[in-house]
């Protein structure tokens, strides 16, 4: 999870230049911290239930 985490923050620092201030990215900006709120939120749910994170 960690190396998950240090990769989401390096592109979000190579993508994100900018990003932040332009009217245009700043929907797709909202859309990516739900989605990772949202999946750190299903991680943890999982893993407190005992069961995989995973289906392999």
């Amino acid at each position: 999870m960690v190396v998950a985490l240090i990769v989401l923050i390096l592109l979000l620092l190579l993508l994100g230049g900018g990003g932040l201030l332009s009217s245009g990215l700043q929907i797709l900006w909202i859309l990516l911290v739900i989605g990772l709120i949202l999946w750190v939120l299903g991680f943890f749910v999982r893993a407190a239930e005992g069961s995989r994170w995973y289906y392999w």
